[in-house]
């Protein structure tokens, strides 16, 4: 999430699937192609700018290399509840992200989760 991954475009395809598909707030799906030429001009690539603030994360294993993740994230006073499933194929030693869709939190609604 921060500068130095989004900004490099070598560094940002590590933790990303080769079969990533990301669903934006708006609908727009995302491929992993899309998804690296577009990361170094997206929120969050600005050194000096806001940070993505992460908390509550939690995880399931839904299957043997398969975990479906979840957390909160506050990025410029902007609040969501991210969601991800990660795998991690055979003979891998890292886990990457597969899937990807962030649902925008209204405004004055708590932290629980929905």
């Amino acid at each position: 999430m921060g500068p130095a991954v989004r900004l490099s475009r070598s560094i940002a395809k590590r933790p990303l699937d080769p079969e990533f598909v990301k669903v934006g707030a708006s609908g727009r799906r995302w491929t992993y192609e899309e998804m690296i030429a577009a990361l170094p001009g997206r929120d969050g690539g600005d050194a000096d700018g806001p940070r993505f603030e992460p908390s509550r994360m939690t995880g399931v294993v839904l299957a043997p290399g398969l975990v479906h993740l979840t957390y909160e994230s506050v990025f410029g006073g902007n609040r969501a509840r991210p969601r991800s499933l990660r795998r991690r194929r055979s003979g891998e030693t890292s886990w990457r992200m597969y899937y990807h869709q962030a649902t925008p939190v209204p405004g004055g609604e708590g932290s629980e989760h929905s």
